[in-house]
């Protein structure tokens, strides 16, 4: 299993513009929750990519300083996914390092495969492409919470879930393929039972225990036909016969794992930053 790769941004000021010419190359790479369209980073997006990783920064700040918080779900609106009736497509684990800066903790497609691996990254990095809008949620988990996600994120076993097989689409409850929001929601049940959940069976089993349900999106023939032969990265093939034929995509969502923690009193309600 390969190391959890990292990147270093994490200034809160529009100044680390300068480093832009260093980031345009990672931007291309590694993405999730967004479209993975081969264009240019222009200076206005990340500009306004960068603006927003400030702003977030300084709620995570003033969170750490009014209330001890160290660890929030935080999410991104990289794609339209209104279609769908949701609003966030990508989320991970920030959390505050002893040094001070935030980090994120996610897992990333290697854009054009059907790879994913899990990144430690700058809230600069998190926010860095062509955004669907600009806007950043946050939910703070309850202490118990955090404090078990902090020993989690920050050792080894941060990859313990980690697979590498990707589709944007994966089955809530299969292993054959694991999208970005499912290796974070995972690894939340991994962190809560770190004894007792040693595979991604044990999570799932531990996540429908605690009345986790996924999105179910409605997905017709014609655009799963379309979706598989252009894309490396959308596979249909894992979810049961009678769901995918019935149009009933179960995947992990932003959405369902924000509301499922609000109404598990497992995390507060999520607060935007704009």
């Amino acid at each position: 299993m390969p190391p959890v790769q990292s990147t270093s941004s994490h200034i809160p000021n529009p100044l680390i513009l300068a480093l832009g010419a260093a980031l345009i190359a990672w931007a291309g790479s590694a993405q999730a929750g967004r479209s993975c369209e081969n264009k240019p980073l222009t200076p206005e997006v990340m500009a306004k990519g960068l603006n927003l990783a400030a702003r977030t920064y300084k709620v995570l700040d003033a969170e750490f300083q009014k209330n001890g918080t160290q660890v929030v779900l935080l999410a991104r609106e990289g794609q339209d996914l209104s279609k769908y009736d949701l609003k966030y497509s990508h989320y991970g684990w920030a959390y505050k390092t002893p040094t001070g800066p935030w980090r994120v903790a996610h897992k990333l497609n290697e854009c054009g495969t059907a790879g994913g691996h899990v990144y430690r990254q700058g809230l600069g990095e998190f926010f860095l492409d062509d955004l669907w809008r600009y806007e950043a949620a946050i939910q703070v988990p309850t202490p118990a919470v955090q404090q078990a996600l902090l020993q989690f994120l920050t050792a080894p076993s941060v990859l313990r879930l980690q697979s590498e097989p990707y589709s944007m689409v994966s089955y809530a409850w299969g292993s054959k393929y694991q999208q970005s929001n499912q290796w974070a929601t995972e690894t939340l049940a991994a962190a809560m039972d770190p004894a007792a959940i040693q595979n991604r069976a044990q999570a799932q089993a531990w996540l429908q225990a605690k009345g986790y349900e996924p999105g179910a999106l409605i997905v017709r023939a014609f655009s799963r036909l379309g979706g598989r032969m252009t894309a490396a990265n959308i596979a249909f093939d894992d979810h049961p016969n009678d769901k995918r034929y019935a149009s009933r995509i179960e995947t992990v969502t932003v959405d369902s794992v924000t509301q499922w923690l609000l109404r598990t009193q497992m995390a507060q309600a999520v607060r935007t930053v704009q």
